[in-house]
């Protein structure tokens, strides 16, 4: 199976737009055959996509650490479920385990996460694609940055291509369906 690596947060933010962003990306994993990668807890954006994935009789792979197992945060109703010994791990593993990896928003450890997905696909560590779900513009003020980085000459504008900002699963889609890997970095 194909999975999705969503990065989302335990927590649910403060607008119901962001919860039924997870609900719909949840759906929309499902019916287009995909599994869901994910931190593997139970609480906030996390907890609602993985549900949603599970009651649409879809795949859901959790990975989490140790840490975060040991405080009851694991989802108890998974198709798989690692318990890994740190985050380093969890992010490599769910590279390693996805086609692709969408952000819910999140606070800085989502943004980590893609960031560091992103920045490991310059460098040729990972091949897959890095979405913004950019829903209801919570990603506008960092698609700026983006585009800042790529006016004042650090990021090239063939990388910064391959990084999709949206609010639309059809243009996410469409996205992963034509992703051509960046070429690697050269200096």
């Amino acid at each position: 199976m194909k999975n999705i690596a969503v990065y989302c947060g335990a927590a649910s933010g403060n607008r119901d737009i962001f919860k039924q962003s997870a609900i719909d990306l949840g759906h929309w994993i499902v019916k287009n055959n995909y599994g869901l990668t994910y931190g593997g807890g139970h609480f906030g954006l996390m907890g609602v996509i993985a549900d949603t994935v599970l009651e649409d009789n879809g795949y859901v792979h959790g990975i989490i650490t140790e840490t975060l197992n040991n405080r009851d945060l694991t989802h108890e109703k998974l198709s798989k479920l690692d318990i890994v010994d740190g985050m380093d791990t969890r992010k490599t593993l769910m590279l390693k385990d996805s086609v692709a990896s969408i952000a819910l928003p999140g606070g800085p450890g989502t943004l980590e996460e893609i960031s560091e997905a992103y920045s490991w696909s310059r460098i040729g560590d990972n091949n897959n694609p890095c979405i913004f779900y950019n829903v209801a513009h919570y990603y506008d003020a960092l698609e700026h940055f983006f585009d800042t980085m790529t006016d004042n000459g650090f990021l090239d504008a063939y990388a910064r291509k391959a990084l999709l900002f949206s609010d639309s699963l059809d243009e996410i889609e469409k996205f992963i369906s034509g992703y051509q890997v960046p070429p690697i970095r050269r200096f």
